[in-house]
């Protein structure tokens, strides 16, 4: 096993190539890998080491809720000033734990900033986050029955332990947390626009070159951990070492959690809970343009694996590849001989008003166009593809979508005929009083937000089915966009496209009317 993590390790840079990186692997509480290599700044040529501090993204929500439940161990007790943060909120406001597990409604609000024509390297600061939480008027689904990831959940919670308790969040956390845990070196580092020992994110790739990524973020509770690789390993000590107490800092936020009618939720207080090997596991990802980084810990085999890349490698997947080298397993792959389904092509999901797109990926893989980010499922040999987080199964009343980590289940409705092309002009918003333009420019539309932010700029919108198109939103404010939001038109009697109910799945069900 030793042999297979050293090749694991030495394999890593070329398999993941980027400027720098650092991961470590361990087991019961010992530190079996502690190793990085590469640039922390190619420029200035700053090695990247195990003392390198690291931006960990939104690996803080975790550390987050630790210090929100060591303060405050029923956290609903906190529910009246989360309301008052939300006047204009015409429905039943989320209560606290329904922002620790992502169950809250709200919309992200870097995908809304996208609506509100927020440039894709603009600041984005407390005045900022503030305007577009107290405008919150309703949320896309009621609290505690669906899970949607919303940054400013955490931001919440950090504000508002700084207003209750009259101390900065940055002191909560070494007091509550980063003391007690041993992170010498672990802070807050809100300003994402650089690091104090001068550290870099890089966006590109081999083939194109790598170049310093441009980040004016100002976050806090969702994502401002600043901490280095050593600072993580005393992180993954110190849960091996208080495993067993359920009233440690971990212990309390990786308890099981539920959805109202009854349901496990796979996500709360910052954590993701799953399994891979057959072996449950906690953890979380983190990323910012420039930045990527993964945790995960297994209980019961009591192993540990970090890594951070501060480049866009896949930090999930080389997580991934460490573990399978710790446990002696192997990464599961595709059976390529398998046909691609009869039922690939373009759908729309009535609940949440996006489009669902499935194409052929790759010998034995679909590609899912919905969520977050496109999906790659296998295919199995019932027909089926997916697995625990997203099945895709053909029934006798047609084709479903099952992603219970969401609490959801739909059928998803065939989406047919021709994209007109005659649906351009100016769309509003009511609700963000903010606006969507199509305009068509030589037989081709494009369209663009725009809002108190500033003007986005204009993007090819891709054809679905009849009044069904795809806006792409490749870059944006956070490291993961929006990807594409779903446009979905309406008419009148006459034929003339008259609104638009636009969304993707950080941030959906927004009605717009054609001014």
């Amino acid at each position: 096993m030793t042999d297979r993590l050293d090749a694991a390790l030495l394999h890593l840079p070329r398999a993941y190539p980027g400027p720098g990186g650092a991961v470590a692997v361990l087991r019961d509480g010992e530190v079996l890998a502690r190793h990085s290599w590469g640039w922390a700044n190619a420029e200035r040529r700053i090695p990247f080491t195990p003392r390198t501090l690291f931006r960990m993204c939104s690996i803080t929500k975790q550390f987050t809720c630790a210090a929100l439940l060591d303060l405050f161990p029923d956290p609903t007790v906190l529910d009246a000033e989360l309301r008052a943060k939300l006047p204009l909120l015409a429905q039943a406001a989320p209560s606290i734990p329904h922002l620790a597990h992502n169950q809250s409604g709200l919309r992200d609000y870097w995908a809304a900033a996208m609506l509100h024509g927020s440039p894709v390297e603009a600041p984005f600061g407390d005045a900022e986050a503030d305007r577009i939480i107290r405008g919150t008027r309703s949320l896309h689904f009621a609290p505690g029955t669906r899970y949607s990831y919303v940054n400013q959940n955490f931001r919440l919670l950090s504000d508002l332990l700084q207003e209750r308790t009259g101390r900065s969040f940055a002191d909560l956390l070494r007091e509550r947390v980063f003391s007690r845990a041993g992170m010498e070196t672990a802070l807050l580092a809100a300003d994402t626009r650089a690091m104090p020992d001068g550290t870099e994110g890089y966006e590109g790739n081999q083939a194109s070159g790598f170049r310093a990524a441009e980040n004016r973020i100002l976050w806090t509770g969702d994502a401002g951990l600043g901490a280095s690789l050593d600072d993580m390993i005393a992180w993954e000590r110190h849960i091996d070492a208080t495993r067993d107490d359920a009233a440690s800092l971990y212990g309390r936020i990786a308890a099981p959690v539920h959805f109202t009618n009854g349901a496990e939720a796979p996500y709360g207080f910052g954590l993701a809970r799953g399994r891979d090997f057959g072996r449950a596991h906690t953890g979380h990802g983190g990323a910012l343009r420039g930045w990527r980084s993964h945790r995960m810990y297994l209980p019961a085999e009591r192993v540990s694996v970090v890594v951070m890349f501060n480049h866009f490698g896949d930090a999930h997947g080389a997580a991934l590849d460490l573990l399978a080298a710790a446990l002696g397993e192997a990464r599961p792959i595709a059976d390529t001989t398998l046909p691609p389904p009869s039922w690939l092509g373009a759908y729309a999901e009535a609940e949440t008003g996006l489009s669902a797109r499935i194409e052929h990926a790759a010998p034995g893989q679909i590609l899912l166009r919905f969520g977050h980010s496109p999906e790659r499922l296998d295919l199995c040999a019932d027909g089926t593809a997916g697995g625990d987080r997203t099945k895709l199964r053909m029934a006798s009343d047609g084709l479903w979508m099952d992603r219970p980590q969401e609490n959801f289940s739909t059928r998803l409705l065939p989406a047919a005929g021709e994209a007109r092309a005659d649906v351009g002009g100016r769309y509003r918003c009511a609700e963000l009083e903010a606006e969507l333009t199509v305009v068509e420019s030589g037989g081709t539309l494009y369209g663009g937000f725009s809002g108190f932010l500033g003007q986005g700029r204009m993007e090819l919108l891709n054809p679905i089915a009849a009044d069904l198109w795809a806006l792409p939103c490749p870059r944006a404010l956070d490291h993961t966009p929006p990807g594409d939001w779903t446009l979905a038109f309406r008419r009148d009697a006459s034929g003339r496209a008259t609104g638009v109910e636009l969304g993707c799945w950080l941030a959906r069900g927004l009605n717009y009317e054609q001014i």
